[in-house]
């Protein structure tokens, strides 16, 4: 059988099938002819889905031992006021289900081989202007970076088994229908959009057409295993997204956003590990083996993503 056949007919398990990212990679994985099954939370309605009991993150091993891979990228937004509650949501959506995830893939013999579990770039903290961040960093501090360390700590079980692993530490995730951008989008076209702050925070992006190539480039590469940045090699300042979003859509963006203003929107705790947060990371592990970003330029991403919004 060549390559190609077994691609069209690779197995792949999807969790958060639903969402910006998920939805956009189970139709770039059937448009290439893999089988996609989504993990749906309760009990399966048709044949193609596979449960999982969320309330004991418990998964149904024998559909997913049918899998060649699985994706997992199910967890809890972090956008919003960071309440006790909040946090807790957001920390055991992530911990629980990749844990409970791990350990049902460790359990099915000759089940599959490749757990992809998303992280974030959060890992390295959120002050991170000075000095470029890669795989090979440790964690930074701050609650994003503590929920990241052990999220990605919580496949081990998987690891244990000689499953391969993969997290890819997503960044800011470019598109219209979803994320920051999303948010962005209707006081820029009002003319209102501008730098937060002093502007100089720096933002580490994705386009998320580059995302799911990325995302599928581990699924098929058998070498990478372990933390990869999955962000663009170019990261900006805040003020200079800023202005290459104006020239993108044509607006001015000459009105300074108040660093208060997110803090009144998010949060404190919130808005200053994500709006006002400063992230500089650099995708060394996708460049060394050679990955060719299609979307590495700012305004070429933007512009790719926007051209259907």
């Amino acid at each position: 059988m060549d390559q190609q056949q077994t691609d069209r007919l690779m197995r792949i398990a999807v969790s958060g099938s639903t969402g910006l990212v998920g939805s956009a990679l189970c139709e770039a994985l059937q448009t290439q002819g893999r089988d996609v099954k989504p993990i749906i939370r309760g009990k399966a309605t048709n044949p193609n889905e596979i449960a999982w009991d969320t309330t004991n993150n418990m998964f149904d091993a024998k559909a997913l031992s049918a899998c060649d891979a699985v994706v997992h990228l199910a967890g809890e937004n972090i956008m919003g006021r960071w309440t006790k509650e909040k946090k807790k949501r957001i920390y055991d959506s992530r911990i629980d289900s990749t844990r409970g995830l791990a350990q049902t893939l460790a359990g099915i013999k000759d089940g599959p081989r490749t757990l992809i579990v998303a992280s974030a770039s959060g890992y390295y903290g959120y002050n991170g202007h000075d000095t470029p961040r890669t795989e090979d960093d440790p964690p930074g501090d701050g609650f994003l970076a503590e929920v990241c360390v052990d999220w990605e700590a919580a496949a081990d079980p998987a690891r244990e088994a000689g499953i391969r692993v993969v997290h890819p530490r997503i960044g800011i995730v470019l598109s219209p229908y979803g994320g920051a951008l999303q948010q962005m989008l209707p006081p820029f076209k009002l003319g209102l959009g501008g730098p937060i702050g002093n502007g100089e925070q720096m933002m580490s992006w994705v386009a998320l057409h580059d995302l799911i190539r990325i995302l599928i480039y581990c699924i098929d590469t058998p070498a990478i295993s372990g933390p990869v940045n999955a962000v663009a090699p170019d990261p900006v300042s805040n003020r200079e997204f800023t202005k290459a979003l104006g020239r993108v859509i044509k607006r001015p963006t000459v009105l300074p956003v108040p660093r208060f203003a997110p803090k009144l929107l998010f949060g404190k705790d919130c808005a200053e590990a994500t709006a006002l947060g400063s992230f500089r990371v650099i995708p060394k592990r996708l460049l060394d083996v050679g990955f060719a970003f299609q979307c590495g330029n700012l305004e070429e991403a933007l512009l790719h993503e926007l051209k259907s919004a």
